[in-house]
């Protein structure tokens, strides 16, 4: 039994400003802070977190309680589950009463982490690749960088130090294959300790220098470690975060170490993902300005693209700085171009004028059939903004498309955000889509085989929060009350709308292609190609992957 001095002393360690808002995103409200209540559904926030007296209340369903109550209700875990839980996400040692006078579950994870900076010291390839990329004996130190080494090394070493092979397994550190045999889950590679918010060690990742199909790799997922949910370096970067209200956002481990050695301690990294929902809780505390740096390759742009509608819907502050030319933040800093890159990131282009840009910078403007998509993907995107938003940037889009701002129609009134306004038949498809995704979650990991939000045209972001769960979401509710809106009937049914409508987005995305001039010929004939085969497939009644 956990002893309640050690509760105690947790207790007073917990912000509950920060448990909470590690699970929804939290808005300041004077001195508390809001947000949509997370176990009911509710259109007006109406869930209060005090940071004064360390406590929530719902004033819609009830539901109060501290820190542990919160992390109880939510995850539906026992009271000594969420304090353990608790307690391993901000490195706190836990003690017992009885038999065992104290747990600590990290204490794997530090030790292995030990070992794997002790043997960068002694690999000379893995020192040699990081001078090589400019990185400093201090930033090594600073960062934990370390060197994990061949799979039997690491399970002997576990077994040397008598450390639990299941408490390995469950942390991420070892795996165990079909045939039954331990593994190690970092081989050969450069490791990154990553460290939750709070600063407790709960994975790594892992970039190898011997040449294993996968560059990087990072822990899987366990009840610690979610790298939608982390960001590389925070726990490094949150009190420059906080100071400045800015944050810089890379794609690379590599990318904030350099930019931390070069001054800029407010850099972090996604785990080898893209930027999603769930990073916008940690990203809002602070209310920081936003910054992506991503590579200004086709990867890049697209990533950045995503992430810039992503933002921008959420009403975050800030903007895009691409690197052109093959480089990256973390060559500008070695060549010692760290002048240039401060005023790069001192003026980026803000979310949405570069999510008008790039949207309108795929159609050929010369085409009056292509012009009117680049219009109407333009006010799809528009409509996800506020209606203070949607009103300032009507003459932004229409400047772009070279069209007078009476085109940008975007719906006005108090429901305009809830209700679609003037269905055409793709809107009122696509919207049967989201409704049948909602009463039928259970398809969802299937048919996201054959359909992602960036193919819907209109309702890409009602499609994807209802991929997610966001039960709240008030255009959801509206949705599942239209009755004008019918529900896909059966497997079958299903299956043969999809066709329809691959069929139709495969068919447009062939005309598009067709007037491009931004793609080299012989990309241009590979992408005709590839998208015929698809059409004549979809034809014969066989759903085609993506891809």
């Amino acid at each position: 039994m956990i002893a309640q001095d050690s509760i105690d002393a947790l207790k007073a360690r917990l912000d509950i400003v920060d448990v909470v808002g590690s699970y929804v995103e939290l808005k300041r409200a004077g001195s508390s802070f809001k947000a949509p209540c997370p176990f009911h559904e509710e259109k007006s926030p109406s869930f209060v977190v005090n940071p004064a007296r360390g406590s929530y209340h719902c004033f819609g369903c009830g539901v109060h309680g501290d820190a542990i109550k919160f992390v109880m209700e939510y995850d539906k875990l026992s009271y000594p589950e969420a304090i353990e839980k608790l307690a391993a996400s901000i490195n706190f040692t836990l003690h017992y009463e009885g038999g065992n006078s104290q747990k600590k579950r990290s204490n794997l994870l530090e030790t292995l982490n030990e070992w794997y900076q002790k043997l960068l010291e002694q690999n000379r390839t893995a020192q040699e690749y990081l001078h090589e990329r400019g990185i400093y004996a201090s930033s090594l130190e600073r960062f934990g960088i370390g060197y994990a080494p061949a799979s039997f090394d690491t399970i002997r070493f576990l077994e040397q130090r008598k450390l639990s092979t299941a408490e390995a397994i469950e942390l991420g550190a070892l795996g165990r294959g079909e045939d039954g045999r331990l593994f190690a889950r970092f081989i050969e590679r450069i490791t990154f300790p990553i460290y939750a918010p709070g600063g407790a060690l709960v994975g790594f990742g892992g970039r190898t220098i011997t040449g294993h199909q996968a560059k990087y790799v990072n822990s899987p997922q366990t009840n610690l470690f979610n790298k939608s949910r982390l960001l590389y370096a925070y726990h490094l970067a949150r009190d420059t975060v906080f100071r400045r209200r800015e944050i810089i956002v890379t794609e690379g481990y590599l990318d904030v170490v350099m930019l931390h050695q070069a001054g800029f301690t407010q850099a972090v990294a996604t785990l080898g993902t893209a930027l999603t929902a769930e990073h916008l809780p940690l990203l809002r505390k602070g209310e920081p300005k936003v910054l992506l740096a991503y590579d200004g390759d086709k990867a890049g742009r697209a990533a950045a693209l995503k992430a810039s509608k992503l933002l921008s819907a959420g009403g975050f502050d800030g903007g895009v700085v691409l690197f052109e030319g093959g480089l990256d933040p973390a060559d500008m800093v070695k060549n010692g171009e760290i002048e240039a890159l401060g005023g790069l990131l001192r003026h980026p282009i803000p979310f949405i004028e570069f999510v008008v840009t790039e949207t309108i910078s795929t159609y050929d403007l010369r085409d009056p059939k292509a012009k009117e998509g680049a219009l109407h993907e333009s006010v799809a995107f528009l409509k996800t903004l506020s209606p203070l938003l949607q009103e300032e940037y009507r003459p932004f889009v229409a400047s772009r498309l070279g069209v007078s701002p009476s085109l940008i129609r975007i719906g006005q009134g108090k429901n305009a955000a809830v209700q679609p306004i003037n269905f055409s038949h793709h809107d009122v498809w696509e919207l049967s889509l989201i409704k049948t995704v909602l009463e039928r979650p259970h398809i969802i990991d299937a048919l996201l085989d054959f359909v992602e939000p960036g193919l819907l045209q209109y309702h890409a972001d009602e499609f994807e929060a209802a991929l997610r769960g966001n039960g709240e979401d008030p255009r959801l509710s509206a949705l599942l009350m239209d009755e004008r809106i019918r529900v896909f009937e059966g497997d079958e049914g299903l299956k043969q709308e999809l066709i329809t409508f691959l069929i139709t987005h495969y068919n447009r995305e062939l005309k598009k292609v067709t007037t491009q001039n931004t793609v080299s010929f012989d990309q241009k004939s590979y992408l005709i190609r590839q998208y015929r085969d698809k059409i004549e497939r979809l034809k014969r009644g066989e759903l085609v992957p993506l891809g």
